[in-house]
């Protein structure tokens, strides 16, 4: 007995509930699940050689890290200064447009970051399209765009969806009579953002800012263009380069081990700060904010940010299709691609959110070192590299899984391993919101933790769901190593039809599948946009 009321103690911190085996398993099942790319890793690194482990302590390593460890800060900083102003924006204010502008603003997170850095590379480089335009008036090199701005910019413009759709989840669930206290105080809409809505929003800043941490730390595309060594560049190229994985797997523990440090900063930084009315009113629509002389200049900085983030890969995207067209290019519309590339991101992204849902709700309800060891396990895997996580399952499934192999089935597996923490922020931003004292009003009429959940908590955090479930869709269609490698014989999806036609130069024959990728990825966010907003 004393021995397990030990290990009890030692499970979850002091105070806290403990929770049922309703919950406690399925969250286990999901970081057991989490854990298989770590696993391989350990496995191979465990046989690798001396010189591996020394190339990991090296100077030239370290300096690669702390430029990763740079670029991780840099980007974070710009997608928060991005995302969050956005998200209040387009659902707080009366800003012109804004059920349009809700859709696109989040459409920037559809573009490949190899597509992506191309794209502006073509349009900002040296003698590319904009400099080609600015000749005739005199400018004969625009600034450079390679290195450390070109990687952040990109990575910025494309990334901040993440910031962004978090934080208006939160904001959705927030309670009004904080709006209506502040106007009561006299605070004008700047003034109640700063001093009462932002502190509010920490939480689902600090879920959004550990996805782009963490999706920074693992991009591949942008800093492999823009010319930025990066940790994941250099665990590329020893996979590219040698046959022994080994050292590669070695260098991808030190990823994940810049990928701790992140973590643990977003655990310090999220705090323990209740987030959740105290009160029992109901559930009431938060009022539009009225921005007065404010209200056209948000306007233009909105559809500035939504003009280079998706215009103006669009915009480039168009040419090469309307040049190619012109020189005799085949109009290539892939709709079978297109449809393997919807029906694998929806499965990824209802599969995700709901395995999110004990993973959150545990950490949220009961915290403790059981449920933080699973909540960070369950992040794992979005720090790695695609192809270090493919390789991870088709290691797993030759030799454990073997009725998975080389379906689509291990293929959502592995959407999942890489993207749970997509949804994992945007669930765990809502149970937060939700007070304890609704569930335990419900337990006390004698609803078991299940019935609870499904009756009380769930239609609650529907918002966060719906926001993480919509992430995980958005950056699945855009998937490329786990796609190329995991899925079936003859199985293409639009991300897979624009890598094969851009590796080759092909850029007019990317065009098409690169435009189909946006459109078909922007249709459902459309949908789910609007219909939260006519709630």
């Amino acid at each position: 007995m004393l021995r397990m009321s030990t290990l009890s103690n030692l499970a979850w911190s002091s105070g806290a509930t403990r929770p049922s085996a309703v919950l406690v398993a399925p969250a286990l099942l999901v970081g057991a699940a989490m854990v298989l790319p770590l696993a391989y890793l350990i496995i191979r690194s465990a046989g690798a050689s001396s010189e591996a482990w020394e190339l990991l302590f090296r100077l030239r390593t370290g300096q690669i890290l702390g430029r990763s460890a740079l670029l991780v800060i840099v980007v974070v900083a710009g997608t928060l200064a991005l995302g969050v102003p956005l998200a209040w924006l387009t659902s707080r204010t009366d800003v012109p447009m804004r059920r349009l502008l809700s859709v696109l603003t989040a459409l920037p997170l559809v573009i490949p970051t190899y597509v992506g850095a191309f794209l502006a590379i073509s349009a900002l480089g040296p003698r590319g399209l904009v400099q080609g335009m600015l000749e005739p008036l005199g400018v004969s090199r625009l600034p450079e765009i390679y290195g450390l701005p070109g990687a952040a910019g990109t990575l910025i413009l494309l990334s901040y969806p993440y910031v962004l759709l978090t934080v208006r989840a939160a904001l959705r669930r927030m309670d009004p009579s904080l709006d209506e206290s502040a106007r009561l105080l006299g605070h004008g809409p700047a003034s109640a953002f700063f001093k009462l809505t932002l502190p509010q929003l920490r939480p689902a800043m600090s879920a959004g800012a550990l996805l782009v941490a963490l999706y920074t730390i693992s991009d591949f595309g942008a800093v492999s263009l823009m010319r930025y060594e990066s940790f994941t560049w250099a665990i590329y190229q020893q996979y590219q380069g040698t046959f022994d994985r080994s050292i590669a797997a070695v260098l991808a523990l030190g990823l994940v081990s810049l990928a701790a440090v992140v973590l643990l900063v977003e655990n310090i930084t999220r705090g323990n700060r209740r987030y959740y009315r105290s009160s029992s009113g109901s559930e009431r629509s938060l009022a539009t904010l009225k921005l007065g002389r404010m209200r056209w200049p948000c306007f233009i900085f909105v559809w500035a940010v939504v003009l280079t983030g998706l215009g103006l890969p669009a915009s480039v995207l168009a040419y090469w299709l309307i040049n190619g067209i012109a020189h005799g290019e085949p109009l290539l519309l892939l709709w079978e691609a297109a449809r393997n590339a919807v029906i694998v991101s929806f499965l990824a992204a209802v599969v995700a959110a709901l395995l999110a849902i004990p993973v959150a709700a545990l950490s949220v309800r009961h915290p403790g070192y059981l449920s933080t060891l699973v909540d960070k396990i369950s992040h794992t895997g979005y720090a790695l590299p695609g192809i270090v996580v493919a390789l991870a399952l088709v290691f797993f499934g030759s030799r454990v899984a073997t009725p998975l192999y080389q379906t689509v089935w291990l293929l959502v597996f592995a959407y999942v391993v890489l993207f749970l923490p997509a949804a994992l922020g945007a669930v765990r931003s809502s149970i937060v919101q939700i007070s304890p004292r609704l569930e335990e009003s419900a337990r006390i009429l004698g609803k078991g933790q299940l019935r609870v959940m499904l009756s009380v908590t769930g239609p609650l955090m529907r918002p966060g769901l719906l926001m993480g479930g919509a992430l995980v869709f958005l950056v699945t269609m855009k998937e490329l190593p786990a796609t190329l490698i995991l899925g079936p014989l003859g199985f293409k999806t639009l991300a897979t039809a624009v890598w094969s036609a851009s590796s080759e130069a092909f850029f007019a024959q990317a065009a098409a599948p690169a435009l189909m990728l946006i459109l078909s990825s922007s249709v459902p966010m459309a949908v789910l946009m609007l219909r939260e907003r006519s709630r």
